[in-house]
């Protein structure tokens, strides 16, 4: 069982991030692209949530209305927040330094995009270390 200050610490935890090997989407085999992805508990996660909404109250219309485009921008940006890292092989072919714009640009790939926006969700990820 669980104590309060073992749930807390576990919060501290997912904020140093587990790393997701992404992997392509028709064989599995990796693509020498590793990101450093905060958990769903996160202090990280929760910043980019309350960022998120936040943006899309300013981004409504007069009746309160946000365009999908938007939402789907915003959404992304959200989750390129959760990625605290990456480790990309040269034979990649991506020659930016590390920053959210960066991690945005490589989520333009749905497939990729598809599998860091799981693993930042699934808790079964990001159990203490301790335990």
């Amino acid at each position: 069982m669980q104590t309060f200050d073992g749930l807390k610490a576990n919060i501290t935890d997912q904020d140093r991030g587990r790393w997701l090997d992404v992997v392509e989407p028709w064989d599995g085999k990796p693509i020498g692209v590793r990101l450093l992805i905060a958990g769903p508990d996160s202090d990280t996660q929760r910043k980019a949530r309350v960022e998120m909404m936040d943006n899309l109250a300013e981004a409504a219309d007069t009746e309160g209305k946000v365009s999908f485009e938007t939402r789907e921008k915003l959404r992304v940006f959200c989750l390129a927040r959760c990625v605290l890292n990456w480790d990309i092989a040269a034979a990649f072919g991506l020659d930016l330094p590390f920053g959210q714009a960066a991690v945005v640009k490589i989520l333009q790939f749905g497939w990729l995009q598809q599998q860091a926006d799981e693993f930042a969700g699934d808790r079964s990820k990001f159990r203490s270390e301790a335990v």
